[in-house]
């Protein structure tokens, strides 16, 4: 398994557990707490996933080009 689909996947769990665990303590109630916990951090996960995807392209165009390896250190 590709190690960003790892990181993924297990911030998604984590993820997942927080936001049921803060629904069911403002709402308590359990249907409402899972339907808030499944919705917001699946689309947070896949966000999450292209966000490392665009930096990975970042550092690799850092890695070749002295101008982006500055503005990405001293950013």
């Amino acid at each position: 398994m590709p190690r960003d689909l790892l990181k993924t996947l297990t911030y998604l769990a984590v993820h997942l557990t927080v936001g049921f665990s803060v629904a069911y303590a403002f709402t308590g109630s359990l249907t409402l707490a899972g339907g808030i916990a499944l919705i917001e951090p699946c689309i947070n996960a896949v966000a999450f996933f292209f966000h490392e995807k665009a930096w990975k392209r970042v550092e690799a165009r850092a890695a070749l080009d002295p101008f982006v390896r500055d503005a990405v250190a001293h950013g």
